[in-house]
C-alpha cells in the first residue's frame, strides 16, 4: 500500500500549501485531492506569477504546487525581496513529459505529471515533508527553480538555455528518455506529438509548435504543419504533386514536404526539387 503523507508526519503540524496554477479546472482537482489529506491545508489559491509572490509572503507556505507554464512567472523575481526562510518547497505540475529530466537534474525538484492520481499525489506529499523536515538551502532552492522557469520559456531575467537534447516519454508508471538524433520525425496528434524512432511509436503531450522552438534548426526541420523532420533522416526526396515532394527517411518511411515549407530543407530550397 502506497505511504501517506499522513502516516509518516505522526503529530506534526499541517502543511500550509499553495496551488499555482492559471487553469482553474486544474486547480479545483488539485484541492478536491488535497482536501482529503488530514496533514495539508491549502492557504490559498493563485492564477497567475505576481499573485504567487504575494501569497508566498502574506502566508508564508510550506509547499507551493506550481504549474510551470503559468503565465506571469516572470514576475516571481518578487521572490528576490523575500527572507530566506519564507521561501517555500515546490512541486512543479505540468502536462507536459519532457520537462521532468529538468527538473531532477536542476534542482532535484518533484515533478507531478497531469493527470496524477491520488496515490502519485501523496508520494509527493511525503517527499516534500521530508525536505522541508531536513532543512534546505532556500536561496540555492530560489536559484534552481529560476533555471528550470528559463528552460521552460518562463523567467524573463534567466537567458534561455540551449536546445533540447533529450525528451521524456511516459512508459506505463515511468518516464524514460529519448535523444533527439535517434528521431526519424515527429509527428502531430491535436495537443500531443507522436515521436518516431525507427519502428517505435512515442507520444507526448506538446503541440507542434511549441516542440519546433525546442529543437536545433541545424538539425530539424519543419517539413509540415504536422511534421518535423530529422535532416540527417533523409535519403531521397521525390516530387510530388502541387509542388510538394516526399522525403524517404533511412528507416524506409516516407513524410510529405509541404510547398509551404519547401524552404525548410536546404536541398529543396536549392532547386533539387
Amino acid at each position: 500500500m502506497t505511504p501517506t503523507a499522513n502516516s509518516l508526519t505522526p503529530g506534526s503540524r499541517a502543511l500550509s500549501v499553495v496551488i499555482a496554477d492559471d487553469d482553474a479546472l486544474a486547480r479545483a482537482r488539485l484541492r478536491r485531492l488535497l482536501s482529503v489529506e488530514s496533514n495539508v491545508q491549502v492557504v490559498c489559491e493563485c492564477d497567475d506569477g505576481r499573485t504567487v509572490v504575494k501569497a508566498i509572503a502574506e502566508h508564508r507556505p510550506d509547499l507551493v504546487f506550481l504549474d510551470i507554464h503559468m503565465s506571469g512567472l516572470d514576475d516571481m523575481k518578487g521572490l528576490d525581496a523575500l527572507p530566506a526562510d519564507a521561501i517555500p518547497d515546490v512541486v512543479f505540475i505540468s502536462a507536459y513529459d519532457q520537462y521532468a529530466l529538468d527538473a531532477l537534474a536542476l534542482g532535484g525538484f518533484d515533478y507531478l505529471l497531469k493527470p496524477f492520481d491520488r496515490d502519485r499525489l501523496q508520494e509527493s506529499l511525503v517527499a516534500a515533508s521530508r525536505r522541508i523536515a531536513a532543512g534546505t538551502d532556500r536561496r540555492a532552492l530560489l536559484e534552481a527553480m529560476r533555471r528550470l522557469l528559463a528552460r521552460s520559456g518562463n523567467g524573463s531575467d534567466v537567458q534561455s538555455a540551449s536546445y533540447v537534447d533529450r525528451i521524456a516519454v511516459r512508459d506505463g508508471g515511468r518516464i524514460s528518455f529519448i535523444r533527439t538524433r535517434d528521431v526519424d520525425y515527429f509527428e502531430s496528434a491535436a495537443n500531443y506529438v507522436r515521436i518516431h524512432v525507427g519502428p517505435s511509436v512515442h507520444q507526448i503531450r506538446e503541440k507542434i509548435s511549441t516542440l519546433t522552438t525546442r529543437l536545433d534548426p541545424e538539425r530539424f526541420a519543419r517539413i509540415h504543419r504536422s511534421t518535423i523532420v530529422n535532416r540527417d533522416r533523409i535519403k531521397e526526396i521525390q516530387p510530388a504533386y502541387s509542388g510538394d515532394a516526399i522525403l524517404i527517411l533511412t528507416s524506409g518511411q516516407r513524410v510529405r514536404l509541404s510547398r509551404g515549407y519547401r524552404g525548410a530543407i536546404d536541398l529543396v530550397a536549392n532547386g533539387a526539387v
